[in-house]
């Protein structure tokens, strides 16, 4: 991934010299195992560790040995033994290149699953600090972008909590499932190793054990890991586009954060445009841009074809690189976003009562109409108001067949905001525990 969207953190994971660090280990963790069990003498697993445990690996060297070989792992090896010598015929017993690239992937994926729960974790807290700041805060719920009846602002944030909750759920059962280790040799029969081999290495780096590789690791896991970052994305997306929505200039009901000194146009030294949320709708298309792909990986060739390596090449780094700045971005939006609720009570209002209209249509039903003659006298009622011709509260005491059922009272107590407003702490309850 470009600079421009990548934390150092998480593009360290998937630099050439953190790659090769993990063969390593997994070459050298498995000559331990290999000389536990005779196959190979202590002292050689030892001066492995010894001469090559420490080494900064030259990219460089690898890839000119690569462009004879053609082939990674081989230019690896080949690599590692100019470092440790005899002993390095050690090396690779009875493995395959898949037991290294596939096993070293796992590793990869679960670090970098582990970065993007943290990310989780911190734009989880901001929603939280954000949805009890303006959990009572009234402002009107859209359906189909048209007003409909009142929210709280801290209900938008709930659900949002909600959301990413479950996103955090999701992500931590799709690394479980991608840390796998295979050591099963060619093929995955372990003809030419052991199986505690495998078991050994997968404890060592904090994997479980695949119960069976044919050689690979079977694609579904990936494909779900990289299914899980899509949703991920599209959550990110959901809350971009709300708030894009809540900014535009007839809403304004809240907007990004605006700095000393940041410019919106380069033609219009007016304008504050949502840059930060635009950017999160871009990058989470490009976040499930990626999981076809995966899916695609599913479908490989008997026991082993490399159809899937040049497609994880890419989205290994590129998708989660993308996530974790995508992640980051929206924390940090939702942390410093500005919230109107001045603009949020006019919008409430804009619709000169109307968005209790639902409440007037239950009230003449309990007072013994028919459910089609209340919304045939209410909406009649609301039509005139839609088109700015009067106000609903008094139009409605005005209709006859109102108020033959409801007295001005009456109609007046169902205008009470509150009344919308009564389950938010259920709610509330619900999403976050118990105060």
């Amino acid at each position: 991934m470009i600079p421009r969207y990548s934390r150092p953190d998480m593009v360290a994971i998937w630099e050439p010299q953190t790659r090769f660090k993990i063969w390593f280990e997994i070459e050298a963790h498995a000559c331990d195992a290999l000389a536990e069990l005779g196959v190979i003498p202590k002292e050689s697993a030892k001066a492995i560790w010894e001469k090559a445990g420490n080494v900064t690996f030259d990219v460089a060297r690898i890839d000119e040995i690569e462009r004879v070989t053609k082939h990674d792992v081989i230019a690896f090896l080949t690599h590692l033994a100019e470092f440790i010598g005899p002993d390095s015929r050690f090396v690779h017993q009875g493995m395959t290149s898949s037991d290294v690239l596939d096993t070293c992937l796992a590793v990869q994926l679960k670090r970098a699953a582990d970065l993007l729960l943290k990310d989780i974790d911190a734009l989880l807290a901001a929603i939280k600090r954000r949805a009890f700041e303006y959990k009572m805060t009234p402002t009107i719920g859209r359906s189909h972008g048209i007003h409909a009846e009142p929210v709280t602002f801290g209900l938008k944030m709930a659900e949002a909590y909600a959301e990413f909750t479950r996103c955090r759920a999701r992500l931590v059962a799709a690394r479980d499932d991608v840390a796998t280790c295979a050591i099963s040799g060619a093929v995955g029969t372990f003809a030419n190793i052991d199986p505690y081999v495998e078991e050994h290495v997968a404890e060592k780096l904090g994997l479980t054990v695949e119960p069976v590789s044919t050689q690979v690791i079977p694609r579904d896991r990936h494909a779900m890991f990289f299914a899980t970052l899509g949703v991920i994305a599209s959550c990110i997306e959901r809350v971009a586009i709300e708030i894009r929505h809540l900014q535009r200039t007839e809403v304004l009901e809240a907007e990004e954060y605006f700095s000393e000194g940041q410019k919106g146009s380069s033609a219009m030294p007016h304008k504050r445009n949502p840059v930060l949320t635009e950017n999160l709708t871009g990058l989470a298309r490009l976040v499930r841009g990626m999981v076809t792909p995966a899916l695609e990986n599913v479908a490989l060739w008997h026991e082993r074809d490399i159809s899937h390596s040049s497609v994880e090449r890419m989205i290994g780094p590129d998708a989660t690189v993308t996530l974790d700045f995508a992640l980051a971005r929206l924390t940090n939006v939702i942390d410093k976003l500005l919230v109107y609720p001045a603009n949020m009570q006019k919008n409430l209002d804009r619709l000169g009562g109307l968005v209790h209209s639902q409440r007037v249509l239950l009230a003449l039903t309990q007072k013994g109409v028919s459910r089609e003659d209340a919304y045939k006298y209410v909406q009649r009622n609301a039509m005139p108001v839609w088109r700015g011709e009067g106000d609903f509260l008094t139009l409605l005491k005005k209709d006859a067949d109102v108020t033959a059922k409801l007295s001005d009272a009456e109609l007046e107590e169902l205008f009470d905001l509150g009344y919308h407003l009564k389950h938010v702490d259920t709610i509330f309850n619900r999403v976050f525990g118990e105060a």
